[in-house]
């Protein structure tokens, strides 16, 4: 028999010791109107919160750029967004699938929910027709001199480089540029910023395309990034002079944005579309 206490192998052994729990879950796509499209989210509503480790494994398992987690406040909801590698400070998609999830099941009677963040402050959706709008800070990014191992990660030069509370802004000539890029995530994971979004000036009747990649996050390429439009839609304003801009995310699946600088916020709007409704067993 070995000396000493015997050490737990497993961070996670003492959950599966537990009595199984059976907690609702439903997937959903963000920023599209059709199944297969968009970004796909999971989001759980709880109870009570479980431990991080928890929540992080049941993030891992799904697999999805975002899990969210839902717990009941006095004034609507706590919300918490999980990548299968890290809780992130601010989540667009997962923020509009969650504010489906309460006016589809949880609270049908609402025409607006807040959230609670640990980090963003209190978010808001609200019913507009037939889509939802996000009521997010805004992040104007601020023109910086690049690092040296930018354009070589990216596979190309940008114009121009700016960069906001948590992203570098690479600014390149046309949407075909953006389109095109293959960039080297392991050299994107190595910078001091923890993602990187690319765009350019829209075609086809949308204002401006992007692109986000967030290697360090667990997340090569994000479908469609609310949060990064934060970051695009006060630069974008700026730059074009107006206040209300269409955006689309040039992903494999794609998807469609529309952005409102209200002063210090930016109001985002979409679509949503459920895919999955179900339980999982922790």
């Amino acid at each position: 028999m070995p000396d000493g206490p015997l050490v737990d192998p497993h961070p996670l052994s003492r959950l599966w010791r537990s009595p199984p729990m059976r907690i609702p879950i439903y997937q959903l796509d963000a920023f599209t109107d059709r199944r297969f499209a968009g970004n796909p989210a999971a989001i759980c509503p709880l109870e009570a919160w479980l431990p991080d480790a928890t929540l992080q494994a049941i993030a891992a398992e799904n697999n999805l750029s975002e899990t969210a987690f839902l717990v009941p406040a006095a004034d609507g909801y706590e919300l918490r967004w999980f990548t299968p590698a890290t809780e992130v400070d601010l989540c667009g998609h997962a923020t509009l699938a969650s504010g489906e999830v309460v006016f589809r099941f949880l609270a049908p009677d609402l025409r607006e929910v807040r959230f609670r963040t640990r980090r963003a402050g209190v978010l808001t959706v609200s019913r507009r027709g037939d889509e939802l709008v996000m009521d997010f800070p805004g992040r104007p990014p601020a023109r910086v001199e690049p690092p040296a191992a930018l354009a070589a990660a990216l596979g190309a030069a940008p114009r121009e480089v700016l960069a906001g509370e948590r992203d570098y802004l690479a600014v390149f000539e046309r949407a075909g540029d953006v389109r095109a890029l293959r960039p080297d995530m392991r050299a994107l994971a190595t910078l001091d910023r923890s993602a990187v979004v690319v765009t350019a000036p829209g075609e086809g009747g949308v204002d401006f395309v992007s692109r986000f990649f967030a290697p360090s996050l667990g997340v090569d390429e994000d479908p469609v990034t609310g949060s990064a439009h934060c970051v695009l839609a006060p630069y974008w304003a700026k730059r074009l002079g107006r206040k209300s801009l269409k955006a689309r995310q040039l992903s494999a699946r794609g998807g469609d944005i529309a952005c409102e600088v209200a002063g210090d916020r930016v109001l985002l709007a979409g679509k949503v579309a459920l895919y999955l409704e179900g339980a999982i067993t922790v």
